[in-house]
């Protein structure tokens, strides 16, 4: 079948018909309202301080340790949210949110009851040779080679983060025991179609590591208005290597833990959700 075309160019689908202006008919708002009601749920907020958690590392450790509470009025179809204090901080954390499109969904309904910043720490593949992983890098954009940040901005190369965010972490993490770089990543919707020609193109572009979800959020980030950040946790090499996935003590945990609290401290008075 052929694409339908704007001024004799075919278009791609997830171009067409777009109009960023609009809101939006389905609402995170209407969804929890109906999961509340069809589960006998109470209307709760969640903590000021969320985090996404996509490989589910920081939960599996904090459930392990006993300091993880569910917390049961989330009343998400999709997922779990689970409470605990680190460094006397408040955070809500949802485990294995993996890629663009189920992170925003799930920011959506996180902002919607009552979250003030979202942090999402997410491992990644190591494109620029830095250093040997594990480490995190703030990321300060992400090539947008997914979908769902098609829906909020119109096209462009790249989603940012928010100058004033990027801006309050600058001295940040001087703290952080492992090592913190600042830069761009490539968000993809398809880790299995990382082939070799296309991660030469993202090396040359000078982009630090691959992941699959920061260019969706701060895209939805930009369009609502809403405080987001994100960080890649650069534990690989895309398994090329045997030994590979190595992210350090609890599985990176801890040190994870360390970054979210450090940024929050940093973040919370810049926020103007």
């Amino acid at each position: 079948m052929k694409n339908e075309t704007k001024d004799g160019i075919d278009v791609a689908p997830i171009l067409d018909n777009k109009n960023y202006a609009a809101p939006s008919a389905f609402k995170p708002e209407n969804i929890l309202r109906e999961a509340r009601r069809q589960r006998g749920l109470p209307k709760d907020s969640v903590p000021e301080v969320c985090v996404l958690d996509p490989d589910g590392d920081i939960v599996r450790y904090l459930k392990r340790v006993g300091r993880a509470t569910k917390h049961d009025a989330w009343a998400c179809y999709h997922s779990e949210l689970y409470r605990t204090e680190e460094d006397g901080m408040e955070l809500g954390i949802v485990p294995c949110v993996v890629g663009a499109s189920y992170a925003v969904l799930v920011a959506e309904e996180l902002f919607a009851s009552a979250c003030k910043l979202l942090i999402s720490v997410t491992s990644s593949g190591q494109l620029a040779q830095l250093r040997r992983p594990p480490y995190f890098v703030l990321i300060e954009k992400a090539l947008r080679d997914e979908g769902t940040s098609y829906h909020y901005l119109p096209p462009s190369e790249f989603s940012y983060g928010a100058k004033n965010l990027m801006a309050a972490l600058q001295k940040a993490f001087g703290e952080l025991s492992v090592p913190m770089e600042r830069g761009a990543t490539w968000t993809t919707d398809a880790p299995f179609r990382e082939t070799d020609e296309a991660i030469e193109v993202m090396k040359k572009k000078g982009l630090f590591a691959v992941e699959m979800e920061a260019a969706a959020l701060y895209a939805f980030a930009a369009a609502r208005k809403k405080p987001v950040v994100c960080f890649a946790h650069v534990t690989n090499q895309m398994a090329r290597n045997e030994g590979d996935f190595e992210k350090g003590t609890a599985d990176g945990a801890l040190d994870a833990l360390r970054v979210v609290t450090l940024a929050a401290r940093a973040c919370l008075g810049r926020c103007s959700a």
